[in-house]
């Protein structure tokens, strides 16, 4: 399990490299239920460069944000395509020059045979377009939102700090 000081130092990472390109973030979170955004409000002087978030548990506040509908019954909540969704709507929503998205079952219960207990999507849209991950976490509740938050805050970062296209 990932210590909440190492969460923070990952959020401490992805907001200073945003501020210096003078970029602005903001998250969809549905598993992970705002702990990415907690984790950056953590980091002082965040307001800098977290514009805030959404906490998109349901999927009609998936819709809200700008996942379409269809795409959610025919993929599931749990996917790639949702989770790239989220973080373009977030985006769209907010003005963020970056979206951040999290999707998944965190557990114990809520898996299936396609789509196991642990199972996680994570998104960055930016100005260069949109790019998602799939995990598995093999670990109870607390610990499989912290790896889908860590995985997450991973992923913008190593897209921030990419040369834009």
């Amino acid at each position: 399990m990932p210590e909440h000081r190492e969460l923070v130092t990952l959020a401490a990472d992805l907001l200073r490299v945003l501020k210096q390109s003078r970029r602005r973030l903001a998250v969809a979170e549905s598993c992970t239920g705002g702990l990415v955004g907690h984790l950056l409000t953590e980091v002082p002087g965040s307001s800098d460069v977290f514009a805030g978030g959404a906490i998109t548990y349901d999927n009609h506040l998936k819709q809200q944000i700008g996942v379409d509908e269809g795409l959610l019954e025919n993929e599931g909540a749990v996917s790639s395509a949702v989770a790239e969704a989220m973080a373009t709507g977030i985006r769209k929503q907010t003005g963020a020059s970056v979206g951040v998205a999290v999707t998944g079952i965190a557990g114990p219960s809520g898996g299936s045979e396609t789509k196991p207990v642990g199972l996680t999507y994570v998104a960055v849209a930016d100005e260069d377009g949109v790019v998602s991950e799939g995990h598995i976490w093999r670990a109870d509740r607390s610990t499989n939102k912290q790896l889908s938050a860590q995985a997450a805050l991973r992923l913008a970062l190593n897209r921030a700090r990419r040369p834009s296209q």
